[in-house]
């Protein structure tokens, strides 16, 4: 019964605190924009190459 009685708390608790967060962000400008797009991609691309490397480490010791 207790529990029952915590989670309606929890949920308006976390919708609120949702509306407060959207409330005070922005939109990034032109320049945040692309700075946010080359570190995403560098990190995609380094993850990739590091995949990539395992991959081909693997296929030429365990062929």
């Amino acid at each position: 019964m207790e529990q029952e009685e915590i989670r309606p708390n929890k949920v308006k608790r976390f919708i609120k605190e949702t509306f407060r967060v959207l409330r005070i962000t922005k939109k990034p400008n032109q320049e945040e924009y692309r700075s946010l797009v080359k570190v995403t991609a560098i990190g995609i691309a380094i993850v990739g190459v590091i995949g990539f490397v395992i991959f081909l480490f693997k296929e030429l010791l365990f062929v």
